[in-house]
């Protein structure tokens, strides 16, 4: 990636930060050294040009995460010394979104009525009216009889290019922890509240999009009625929502302020048990962290698969159980 899509990746990384309800992300020394070295080069780069370059903060140092970077480089200041708030870019807004015709399913089997709602989603006109061309809609995937099913936010750009949730690296990540589990990916069911990658109002020149966004309100409103009917055709024991943006879709925008209000207890979606646990793609912030609070985050979230194998009635091995003792 050049200097541009590393900062929009950057943005992206922040606003998830926020939407996880983290207020604070401690960044090291030596990515504090990376980002200096990039902004240097911008910074020779723009000078070419008879520009400005600029900032952003570094390890050891609290950046607040709703702080966002500029995605255009001339428009930073010369200093990189400490860190800097400026307000996010404006995103481009799609086209209102018009009413979803209700969802109809022919009477059948488990299998088939999940075939006739694939059918629906992957061909409505909404849904294919916000992919990119090339792309594909993303639908949920897995066992139909499984016991736990995990909840996403929205696909992102390995899993609009594949059309299946959770493929990238946080993808990666959730296969090993499904494994941790003493399960394979194939054993359980994965979906997300957004069946499309939400638009950033941001592209390269060949096209593509290089950050992900929260979904609004008003998409998260349109598709939900689809992974409501995912949930109603395979009935899990257990739900597992994975971040911020699926506890508010499933258990409502107003419920709970932040993550960590919501996760760590037990909650009711339609009679069905639900865990709130971090997304993988938060957890993958916390790899080679070795802080108290980074550790934290990470045994917290394994205590929480353990809570949904004990509620799934899986059998918990004393291994499994001293993980982070």
């Amino acid at each position: 990636m050049n200097v541009r899509e590393h900062l929009l990746a950057l943005t992206d990384e922040l606003r998830r930060l926020k939407g996880e309800g983290s207020r604070q992300v401690a960044v090291s020394d030596a990515s504090l050294a990376h980002l200096r070295q990039a902004v240097a080069h911008a910074q020779r780069e723009v000078a070419a040009l008879g520009g400005a370059s600029a900032p952003a903060g570094g390890e050891g140092t609290a950046v607040p995460a709703s702080a966002s970077v500029q995605g255009e480089v001339r428009r930073y200041a010369p200093a990189i010394e400490e860190p800097v708030v400026r307000s996010a870019p404006e995103v481009a807004r799609a086209p209102a979104l018009p009413p979803r015709p209700p969802i109809e399913l022919p009477p059948g089997t488990k299998r088939e009525r999940w075939e006739a709602l694939r059918q629906i989603v992957l061909n409505d006109a909404t849904c294919l009216a916000r992919v990119y061309p090339g792309k594909q809609v993303v639908f949920g995937v897995g066992n139909l009889d499984t016991s736990i099913m995990f909840i996403g936010e929205a696909p992102g750009a390995d899993e609009e290019e594949q059309g299946e949730p959770f493929v990238g690296r946080a993808g990666q990540l959730l296969n090993r922890m499904i494994k941790a589990m003493g399960l394979e990916r194939e054993q359980v069911y994965i979906g997300n509240i957004l069946n499309w990658r939400p638009e950033m109002g941001t592209r390269s020149a060949d096209g593509y999009q290089t950050g992900n966004r929260p979904p609004t309100q008003e998409e998260m409103a349109y598709c939900l009625p689809f992974i409501r009917a995912q949930i109603g055709i395979i009935q899990p024991k257990v739900l597992v929502a994975l971040g911020k943006t699926a506890v508010d879709g499933l258990l409502g925008p107003d419920r709970f302020k932040t993550m960590g209000a919501a996760r760590g207890a037990w909650h009711d979606y339609d009679g069905i048990p639900l865990r709130a646990t971090y997304h993988p793609s938060y957890l993958l912030r916390q790899e080679g962290l070795k802080s108290g609070p980074a550790l934290k985050i990470k045994r917290d979230a394994w205590e929480d698969l353990l809570a949904v194998m004990e509620r799934a009635e899986l059998p918990v091995s004393e291994k499994q159980r001293g993980y982070f003792r």
